[in-house]
């Protein structure tokens, strides 16, 4: 029998979600239209995906962000969101 329309969709989200490393997280978000842009412009400026861009820029800031902390205050931040 033939899958139906989401049936075809749940099979590639989850297919989608398994990255490099077997893991993934999915984020649905709308942003402002020159913010995507800037996104783009970025991503092609550096030669990798939106994803790849986004995943970059929030990882230099955690680490920006965190360097100044103390034991104590990276625990917290880190305790603070966990799934």
């Amino acid at each position: 029998m033939a899958m139906t329309n989401a049936q075809r969709q749940a099979n590639y989200r989850e297919k989608r979600l398994k990255n490099d490393n077997g893991t993934g997280s999915r984020l649905n978000l709308v942003i402002d239209y020159g913010a995507h842009l800037a996104l783009k412009r970025l991503a092609l400026r550096y030669g990798v995906t939106i994803t790849a861009l986004v995943e970059r820029l929030a990882m230099d800031e955690q680490a920006r962000l965190t360097a100044s902390m103390s034991a104590d205050e990276h625990i917290t931040y880190c305790d603070s969101v966990t799934a």
